[in-house]
């Protein structure tokens, strides 16, 4: 039998209502779980049910089916106007809050994964764009995943100083420790690694114009505006 029809028709044998927030954080669950295999390109419902570890996954989105957050389409999950939105807030506060942990609290991955998985679902709105904006609106997770974007992302004023800044924004003599390199290519990553330059080496601004000017250890290197935006440090 189809796992999909299977899944859109059989009964719905639980109730919700007295354990609403516990019930929450796992529909929250399945939508990170149905974004991050999205990700991978896998809409398959069979590989959805062998992925999750909630062992009530089957009941739990037949309830979600009939709340409007996702459709079947055959075997394939598509996620809704609604689901989407929810998956994406989920998805946006997990891999902000890595790293945050991993940033400024130096928590292992091991730490970072099992905390942000708890925090996910506790932090408001208005707590996550201070997140975001304190971490200087990160474009990725600490494992290269992209952090979906929010309203703070598009505001020209900060109400909150950054604390990760791209390197541009450095002052002269002024020393940044590298937090994370957003580079458009793989090759120009592995060019900025030859030069020394990854997550925790510390810079030295030394010339903005008519070229960037950096300071690694006793090693001065000149970089292209285009390449320093991709660079983001935290002042030391």
């Amino acid at each position: 039998m189809n796992r999909g029809s299977d899944l859109i028709k059989g009964p719905h044998r639980r109730r919700w209502g007295p354990q609403k927030e516990v019930e929450e954080d796992r529909v929250e669950e399945l939508l990170e779980l149905i974004w991050t295999l999205r990700e991978k390109g896998v809409f398959d419902l069979d590989r959805l049910l062998e992925t999750t570890s909630d062992i009530e996954a089957k009941s739990i989105l037949r309830w979600m089916i009939r709340d409007d957050l996702f459709e079947m389409e055959g075997n394939r999950v598509i996620l809704k106007e609604r689901g989407e939105e929810k998956a994406r807030e989920i998805i946006r506060r997990h891999r902000l809050t890595e790293r945050l942990l991993h940033e400024i609290f130096e928590m292992s991955e091991e730490e970072v994964e099992e905390e942000a998985c708890k925090l996910e679902h506790i932090l408001s709105p208005t707590v996550t764009d201070s997140v975001c904006t304190f971490l200087g609106h990160p474009p990725t997770c600490i494992h290269g995943k992209p952090i979906p974007r929010g309203e703070c992302c598009t505001k020209f004023k900060k109400e909150i100083k950054p604390l990760v800044i791209p390197l541009d924004e450095l002052g002269l003599s002024e020393e940044g420790r590298i937090v994370f390199i957003a580079p458009k290519s793989h090759q120009r990553l592995d060019r900025l690694s030859t030069l020394g330059i990854v997550p925790g080496s510390v810079l030295r601004m030394h010339q903005k114009s008519p070229s960037f000017v950096l300071q690694i250890g006793e090693t001065m290197l000149a970089l292209d505006k285009e390449i320093v935006r991709n660079i983001y440090v935290k002042k030391v």
